[in-house]
Protein backbone atom coordinates (compact mmCIF):
# COMPACT_ATOMS: atom_id res chain seq x y z
CA UNK A 1 0.00 0.00 0.00
CA UNK A 2 1.44 3.57 -1.05
CA UNK A 3 1.89 5.72 2.10
CA UNK A 4 -0.79 8.29 0.58
CA UNK A 5 -3.16 5.74 0.40
CA UNK A 6 -2.57 4.80 3.97
CA UNK A 7 -3.13 8.41 4.86
CA UNK A 8 -6.27 8.55 3.07
CA UNK A 9 -7.61 5.22 4.75
CA UNK A 10 -6.66 6.54 9.00
CA UNK A 11 -7.78 10.19 8.03
CA UNK A 12 -3.79 11.55 8.65
CA UNK A 13 -2.12 14.20 7.13
CA UNK A 14 0.87 13.16 5.09
CA UNK A 15 3.75 15.56 6.01
CA UNK A 16 6.25 14.73 3.11
CA UNK A 17 10.08 15.12 3.97
CA UNK A 18 11.04 15.24 0.14
CA UNK A 19 8.45 14.84 -3.17
CA UNK A 20 7.27 11.77 -3.59
CA UNK A 21 7.50 10.09 -0.13
CA UNK A 22 3.53 9.55 -0.31
CA UNK A 23 4.22 7.40 -3.49
CA UNK A 24 6.49 5.01 -1.22
CA UNK A 25 5.04 1.50 -0.46
CA UNK A 26 4.47 0.57 2.98
CA UNK A 27 4.25 -3.25 3.72
CA UNK A 28 3.76 -3.62 7.29
CA UNK A 29 3.93 -1.90 10.74
CA UNK A 30 6.49 -1.89 13.61
CA UNK A 31 7.92 -0.61 16.41
CA UNK A 32 10.30 1.62 16.70
CA UNK A 33 13.17 -0.43 16.97
CA UNK A 34 12.61 -2.96 14.59
CA UNK A 35 10.81 -1.31 11.60
CA UNK A 36 12.37 -1.08 8.21
CA UNK A 37 12.29 1.36 5.35
CA UNK A 38 9.09 -0.27 4.02
CA UNK A 39 7.37 -0.19 7.11
CA UNK A 40 5.64 2.38 9.43
CA UNK A 41 6.21 2.83 12.99
CA UNK A 42 4.54 5.29 15.59
CA UNK A 43 4.86 7.55 18.67
CA UNK A 44 1.98 7.58 21.47
CA UNK A 45 3.93 8.60 24.08
CA UNK A 46 6.30 11.74 24.21
CA UNK A 47 8.63 10.14 26.52
CA UNK A 48 10.22 7.78 23.54
CA UNK A 49 10.18 10.70 21.16
CA UNK A 50 14.06 10.64 21.05
CA UNK A 51 14.05 7.37 20.15
CA UNK A 52 12.56 8.58 16.49
CA UNK A 53 15.99 9.75 15.37
CA UNK A 54 17.29 6.41 15.36
CA UNK A 55 14.46 4.47 13.95
CA UNK A 56 14.99 3.30 9.99
CA UNK A 57 11.05 3.02 9.68
CA UNK A 58 9.58 4.27 6.29
CA UNK A 59 7.42 6.81 8.17
CA UNK A 60 5.45 6.91 11.25
CA UNK A 61 2.82 7.90 12.65
CA UNK A 62 2.97 10.96 15.11
CA UNK A 63 0.88 13.55 17.24
CA UNK A 64 0.17 16.57 14.71
CA UNK A 65 2.49 18.65 17.23
CA UNK A 66 5.27 16.65 16.67
CA UNK A 67 5.25 15.86 13.25
CA UNK A 68 7.29 18.67 11.51
CA UNK A 69 11.17 18.15 10.83
CA UNK A 70 11.68 14.88 11.45
CA UNK A 71 14.43 12.38 8.89
CA UNK A 72 10.93 10.58 7.72
CA UNK A 73 7.91 11.34 6.47
CA UNK A 74 5.00 11.23 8.89
CA UNK A 75 1.15 11.20 9.25
CA UNK A 76 -0.11 13.48 11.60
CA UNK A 77 -2.51 12.06 13.83
CA UNK A 78 -5.12 12.92 16.30
CA UNK A 79 -4.42 9.89 18.63
CA UNK A 80 -1.51 7.74 17.06
CA UNK A 81 -1.62 4.70 19.09
CA UNK A 82 -5.33 3.98 17.58
CA UNK A 83 -4.48 5.02 14.12
CA UNK A 84 -1.20 2.60 14.14
CA UNK A 85 -3.82 -0.11 15.45
CA UNK A 86 -6.24 0.91 12.58
CA UNK A 87 -2.95 0.69 10.33
CA UNK A 88 -2.04 -2.89 12.07
CA UNK A 89 -5.42 -4.28 11.09
CA UNK A 90 -4.57 -3.50 7.00
CA UNK A 91 -1.65 -5.35 6.87
CA UNK A 92 -2.91 -8.20 9.27
CA UNK A 93 -5.86 -10.30 9.37
CA UNK A 94 -6.17 -13.59 11.92
CA UNK A 95 -7.04 -16.69 9.90
CA UNK A 96 -11.03 -16.72 9.20
CA UNK A 97 -12.46 -20.02 9.60
CA UNK A 98 -14.92 -21.41 6.85
CA UNK A 99 -19.16 -20.78 8.32
CA UNK A 100 -19.91 -24.82 8.93
CA UNK A 101 -20.08 -27.35 11.76
CA UNK A 102 -17.29 -29.76 11.51
CA UNK A 103 -17.94 -33.41 11.89
CA UNK A 104 -16.37 -34.37 14.63
CA UNK A 105 -18.44 -31.59 16.69
CA UNK A 106 -21.06 -32.10 19.36
CA UNK A 107 -23.81 -30.05 18.51
CA UNK A 108 -27.24 -30.88 20.32
CA UNK A 109 -30.53 -31.43 17.76
CA UNK A 110 -32.16 -28.13 20.11
CA UNK A 111 -29.72 -26.28 19.50
CA UNK A 112 -30.46 -23.14 17.63
CA UNK A 113 -27.31 -22.15 14.94
CA UNK A 114 -27.13 -18.89 13.62
CA UNK A 115 -26.57 -18.17 9.71
CA UNK A 116 -23.18 -18.36 9.01
CA UNK A 117 -21.51 -19.62 12.40
CA UNK A 118 -18.58 -21.67 12.16
CA UNK A 119 -18.45 -24.78 14.90
CA UNK A 120 -14.82 -26.17 15.16
CA UNK A 121 -13.59 -29.81 15.36
CA UNK A 122 -14.24 -31.33 19.24
CA UNK A 123 -16.31 -28.29 19.91
CA UNK A 124 -19.45 -28.95 22.34
CA UNK A 125 -22.53 -27.59 22.19
CA UNK A 126 -25.15 -28.19 24.82
CA UNK A 127 -28.95 -28.70 24.61
CA UNK A 128 -31.47 -25.25 23.95
CA UNK A 129 -27.97 -23.12 22.80
CA UNK A 130 -28.26 -20.35 21.26
CA UNK A 131 -25.63 -19.03 18.74
CA UNK A 132 -26.01 -15.58 16.87
CA UNK A 133 -24.93 -15.19 13.58
CA UNK A 134 -21.39 -15.01 12.51
CA UNK A 135 -20.27 -16.20 15.71
CA UNK A 136 -16.80 -18.39 15.41
CA UNK A 137 -16.55 -21.31 18.12
CA UNK A 138 -13.04 -22.80 17.79
CA UNK A 139 -12.14 -26.57 18.36
CA UNK A 140 -12.75 -27.81 21.93
CA UNK A 141 -15.37 -25.00 22.92
CA UNK A 142 -17.95 -26.36 25.45
CA UNK A 143 -20.92 -24.16 25.57
CA UNK A 144 -23.54 -25.69 28.39
CA UNK A 145 -27.04 -26.22 28.49
CA UNK A 146 -29.23 -23.15 28.03
CA UNK A 147 -26.47 -20.97 27.20
CA UNK A 148 -26.64 -17.67 24.69
CA UNK A 149 -24.16 -16.40 22.47
CA UNK A 150 -24.44 -13.40 20.09
CA UNK A 151 -23.46 -12.16 17.16
CA UNK A 152 -20.19 -12.01 15.89
CA UNK A 153 -18.92 -13.51 18.56
CA UNK A 154 -15.15 -15.44 18.74
CA UNK A 155 -14.80 -18.25 21.18
CA UNK A 156 -10.91 -19.82 21.36
CA UNK A 157 -10.03 -23.22 22.24
CA UNK A 158 -10.71 -24.53 25.60
CA UNK A 159 -12.95 -21.20 26.50
CA UNK A 160 -16.43 -22.70 28.08
CA UNK A 161 -19.81 -21.16 28.77
CA UNK A 162 -21.76 -22.55 31.83
CA UNK A 163 -25.11 -23.18 31.69
CA UNK A 164 -27.53 -20.36 31.10
CA UNK A 165 -24.97 -17.64 30.69
CA UNK A 166 -25.51 -15.21 28.14
CA UNK A 167 -23.06 -13.69 25.72
CA UNK A 168 -23.91 -10.01 23.82
CA UNK A 169 -22.50 -9.52 20.50
CA UNK A 170 -18.85 -9.32 19.41
CA UNK A 171 -18.09 -10.87 22.55
CA UNK A 172 -14.31 -12.21 22.30
CA UNK A 173 -13.09 -14.93 24.52
CA UNK A 174 -9.44 -16.24 24.84
CA UNK A 175 -8.19 -19.55 25.04
CA UNK A 176 -9.47 -21.16 28.79
CA UNK A 177 -11.65 -18.49 29.85
CA UNK A 178 -14.82 -20.10 31.90
CA UNK A 179 -17.70 -17.97 32.30
CA UNK A 180 -20.30 -19.22 34.75
CA UNK A 181 -18.07 -21.35 36.52
CA UNK A 182 -19.02 -21.89 40.16
CA UNK A 183 -19.07 -18.64 42.24
CA UNK A 184 -16.73 -20.08 46.34
CA UNK A 185 -19.76 -20.20 48.10
CA UNK A 186 -19.99 -22.43 51.25
CA UNK A 187 -21.85 -23.12 54.59
CA UNK A 188 -20.12 -24.14 57.75
CA UNK A 189 -21.85 -27.24 59.22
CA UNK A 190 -21.42 -27.79 63.10
CA UNK A 191 -18.82 -30.33 62.65
CA UNK A 192 -16.73 -27.75 60.57
CA UNK A 193 -17.56 -29.50 57.33
CA UNK A 194 -18.61 -27.12 54.22
CA UNK A 195 -22.04 -27.60 52.58
CA UNK A 196 -21.68 -26.05 49.30
CA UNK A 197 -24.31 -23.50 48.58
CA UNK A 198 -25.90 -23.64 44.60
CA UNK A 199 -24.57 -20.85 42.30
CA UNK A 200 -27.83 -20.45 40.70
CA UNK A 201 -27.27 -16.91 38.80
CA UNK A 202 -25.93 -16.69 35.35
CA UNK A 203 -22.97 -14.94 34.11
CA UNK A 204 -23.72 -11.99 31.70
CA UNK A 205 -21.34 -10.55 29.23
CA UNK A 206 -22.84 -7.56 27.30
CA UNK A 207 -21.70 -6.71 24.09
CA UNK A 208 -17.96 -5.93 22.91
CA UNK A 209 -16.48 -7.08 26.12
CA UNK A 210 -13.18 -9.13 25.70
CA UNK A 211 -11.59 -11.57 28.08
CA UNK A 212 -8.13 -12.98 27.72
CA UNK A 213 -7.05 -15.94 28.44
CA UNK A 214 -7.65 -18.05 31.40
CA UNK A 215 -9.69 -15.53 33.38
CA UNK A 216 -12.72 -16.30 35.05
CA UNK A 217 -16.09 -14.50 35.48
CA UNK A 218 -18.13 -16.47 37.86
CA UNK A 219 -21.64 -17.26 38.37
CA UNK A 220 -23.65 -15.80 40.96
CA UNK A 221 -25.09 -17.97 44.16
CA UNK A 222 -28.75 -15.70 43.21
CA UNK A 223 -29.09 -12.93 40.88
CA UNK A 224 -26.14 -12.36 38.06
CA UNK A 225 -22.82 -11.47 37.56
CA UNK A 226 -22.39 -8.95 34.85
CA UNK A 227 -19.76 -7.37 32.66
CA UNK A 228 -21.03 -4.43 31.04
CA UNK A 229 -20.51 -3.35 27.79
CA UNK A 230 -17.26 -2.75 26.28
CA UNK A 231 -14.98 -4.11 29.56
CA UNK A 232 -11.69 -5.41 28.90
CA UNK A 233 -10.60 -8.51 31.09
CA UNK A 234 -7.06 -9.42 30.97
CA UNK A 235 -5.57 -12.49 31.55
CA UNK A 236 -5.33 -14.55 35.12
CA UNK A 237 -8.53 -12.34 36.59
CA UNK A 238 -11.13 -13.21 38.29
CA UNK A 239 -14.62 -12.22 38.84
CA UNK A 240 -16.07 -12.93 41.69
CA UNK A 241 -20.06 -14.10 42.27
CA UNK A 242 -22.33 -11.68 41.79
CA UNK A 243 -20.17 -8.67 40.67
CA UNK A 244 -21.10 -5.98 38.27
CA UNK A 245 -17.93 -5.11 35.92
CA UNK A 246 -18.71 -1.03 34.70
CA UNK A 247 -18.77 -0.28 31.29
CA UNK A 248 -15.09 0.53 29.21
CA UNK A 249 -13.35 -1.16 32.14
CA UNK A 250 -9.80 -2.01 31.90
CA UNK A 251 -9.01 -4.73 34.35
CA UNK A 252 -5.15 -5.80 34.04
CA UNK A 253 -3.96 -9.33 34.89
CA UNK A 254 -3.49 -10.79 38.39
CA UNK A 255 -6.33 -9.12 39.39
CA UNK A 256 -9.27 -9.87 41.79
CA UNK A 257 -12.46 -9.23 42.49
CA UNK A 258 -14.15 -10.82 45.33
CA UNK A 259 -17.64 -11.67 45.51
CA UNK A 260 -20.41 -8.66 44.98
CA UNK A 261 -17.84 -6.24 44.07
CA UNK A 262 -19.65 -3.26 42.43
CA UNK A 263 -17.71 -1.07 39.46
CA UNK A 264 -18.59 1.96 38.25
CA UNK A 265 -17.88 3.16 34.34
CA UNK A 266 -13.98 3.44 33.11
CA UNK A 267 -12.64 2.25 35.77
CA UNK A 268 -8.99 1.16 35.28
CA UNK A 269 -7.71 -1.81 37.85
CA UNK A 270 -3.85 -2.35 37.29
CA UNK A 271 -2.18 -5.47 37.71
CA UNK A 272 -2.10 -7.54 40.87
CA UNK A 273 -4.74 -5.59 42.67
CA UNK A 274 -7.05 -6.89 45.04
CA UNK A 275 -10.65 -5.89 46.14
CA UNK A 276 -11.92 -7.06 48.61
CA UNK A 277 -15.42 -7.39 47.91
CA UNK A 278 -19.25 -5.84 48.88
CA UNK A 279 -18.18 -2.78 47.78
CA UNK A 280 -18.35 -0.06 44.89
CA UNK A 281 -15.49 1.96 42.98
CA UNK A 282 -17.39 4.55 41.37
CA UNK A 283 -16.83 6.04 38.09
CA UNK A 284 -13.38 6.81 36.78
CA UNK A 285 -11.55 5.39 39.44
CA UNK A 286 -8.05 4.59 38.94
CA UNK A 287 -6.10 2.39 41.29
CA UNK A 288 -2.57 1.57 41.04
CA UNK A 289 -0.72 -1.92 40.37
CA UNK A 290 -0.99 -4.26 43.47
CA UNK A 291 -3.28 -2.05 45.21
CA UNK A 292 -5.80 -3.54 47.52
CA UNK A 293 -9.49 -2.04 48.36
CA UNK A 294 -10.94 -2.54 51.36
CA UNK A 295 -13.91 0.19 51.30
CA UNK A 296 -15.45 2.44 48.73
CA UNK A 297 -13.85 4.51 46.41
CA UNK A 298 -15.05 8.23 45.40
CA UNK A 299 -15.54 8.81 41.75
CA UNK A 300 -12.03 10.39 40.38
CA UNK A 301 -10.05 8.44 42.26
CA UNK A 302 -6.68 8.02 42.02
CA UNK A 303 -5.44 5.35 44.43
CA UNK A 304 -2.28 2.98 45.79
CA UNK A 305 -1.30 1.38 48.62
CA UNK A 306 -2.63 -1.47 50.84
CA UNK A 307 -4.80 -0.24 51.90
CA UNK A 308 -5.47 1.91 49.06
CA UNK A 309 -5.46 5.46 49.34
CA UNK A 310 -4.75 8.54 47.56
CA UNK A 311 -1.90 8.43 44.95
CA UNK A 312 -0.50 11.43 45.59
CA UNK A 313 -0.07 10.98 49.10
CA UNK A 314 1.09 7.09 48.70
CA UNK A 315 3.96 8.66 46.29
CA UNK A 316 5.23 10.75 49.23
CA UNK A 317 5.06 8.06 51.71
CA UNK A 318 7.14 5.57 49.48
CA UNK A 319 9.69 7.50 48.92
CA UNK A 320 9.87 8.66 52.62
CA UNK A 321 9.39 4.48 53.42
CA UNK A 322 13.40 3.54 52.69
CA UNK A 323 14.71 6.69 54.88
CA UNK A 324 12.98 5.06 57.83
CA UNK A 325 16.35 3.08 59.01
CA UNK A 326 17.90 6.26 58.93
CA UNK A 327 14.87 8.71 60.54
CA UNK A 328 14.49 6.21 63.50
CA UNK A 329 19.06 6.53 63.99
CA UNK A 330 17.95 10.35 64.12
CA UNK A 331 15.33 10.10 66.64
CA UNK A 332 17.29 7.96 68.97
CA UNK A 333 20.40 10.18 68.74
CA UNK A 334 18.00 13.27 69.57
CA UNK A 335 16.73 11.30 72.48
CA UNK A 336 19.56 10.84 73.93
CA UNK A 337 20.85 13.85 73.85
CA UNK A 338 17.52 15.51 75.18
CA UNK A 339 17.78 12.97 78.28
CA UNK A 340 21.64 13.54 78.83
CA UNK A 341 20.50 17.60 79.16
CA UNK A 342 17.71 16.86 81.61
CA UNK A 343 20.29 14.82 83.56
CA UNK A 344 22.71 17.15 84.10
CA UNK A 345 23.48 18.54 87.78
CA UNK A 346 22.04 21.74 88.35
CA UNK A 347 19.46 21.83 85.91
CA UNK A 348 16.50 22.38 88.34
CA UNK A 349 18.50 25.15 89.62
CA UNK A 350 18.70 27.00 86.19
Amino acid sequence: MRLKELAERLGCELRETRAGDGEKEITGVAGMEHAGPGEITFLANPKYAHKVKGTRAGAIIVPEAAAGGLHIPALASENPYLDFARALELFYQPPAPKPGIHPAAAVAETAEIGEGVSIGAYAVIGERVKIGRGTVIHPLVVVYEGAEIGEDCVLHAHSAVREYCRLGNRVILQNGVVIGGDGFGFAKKKDGTHYKIVQSGPAVLEDDVEVQTLSSVDRATVGETRVKRGAKIDSLVQVGHACVVGEDNIICAQTGLAGSSVLGRNVLLAGQAGVSGHLTIHDDVIVYAQSGIGGDVAAGSVVSGSPAFDAAQWRRAVTAFPRLPELLKTVRELEKRIAALESRPGKDAE
